[in-house]
């Protein structure tokens, strides 16, 4: 299970392609590695690397050396499109990203997401302009992202609200699954159950007549 989620402060990937399908994050030809760390080479492969595994010249934008160690992606509309495939949050956690800023994303890309450890934040066409100036303008500009209070803290104390389904909010900031938040509960359902009547009789069946 991933770590809670905690509040946090990083520098931005601008990557404001629209319409990046599953298959751009991590091609189809990955699907059957199933070491989520081991994902971080896969992650948008064939935009980053020639058929002979060389990185393409210029570099493609994750690898630049200024963009290590971030993580929030500033992606364009529509990200995480396409097919249902798990393993595209796998591979962008795996690189370090934390959070994907957007316009909207795919409903299975969220629930894969939010799953992984990896926040899907979508914010209105108008604020994503003004962010991706912002980056443009300043390329070393850090956000936070505090998952608690549902904001984005952008410089000059301004804050960006977001919605998050609050069962997945509840699970990321504990750190813990759908599993994980029944085991926790296992007293709590054990007492419930004691104190009612079976729905179902359990008891042997008598003999027939």
């Amino acid at each position: 299970m991933p770590e809670p989620y905690a509040t946090f402060t990083s520098r931005v990937v601008p990557l404001p392609a629209e319409n990046v399908d599953t298959d751009q994050i991590v091609p189809a030809r990955y699907l059957k590695i199933t070491d989520k760390a081991g994902l971080a080479d896969a992650l948008f492969r064939d935009w980053r690397f020639e058929a002979d595994g060389r990185p393409k010249d210029p570099p493609f934008v994750i690898d630049r050396p200024e963009m290590a160690g971030r993580q929030i992606l500033l992606a364009g509309d529509n990200f995480g499109c396409g097919s249902s495939r798990e393993h595209a949050p796998w591979a962008l956690v795996a690189w370090g990203l934390r959070a994907v800023i957007t316009t909207s994303c795919a409903d299975i890309f969220r629930g894969n997401a939010l799953k992984n450890g990896l926040l899907p934040i979508v914010i209105e066409p108008d604020r994503h302009r003004q962010l991706l100036e912002l980056v443009e303008r300043d390329g070393d500009v850090e956000l936070t992202v505090d998952l608690a209070l549902g904001v984005v803290h952008l410089p000059g104390d301004e804050d960006l609200p977001f919605d998050v389904d609050p069962f997945s909010r509840l699970m990321l900031l504990e750190g813990t699954d759908e599993l994980g938040y029944l085991v926790a509960h296992d007293a709590d359902i054990a007492a419930w159950e004691a104190s009612h009547p079976a729905r179902v009789d359990t008891r042997p069946a008598g003999p027939a007549a």
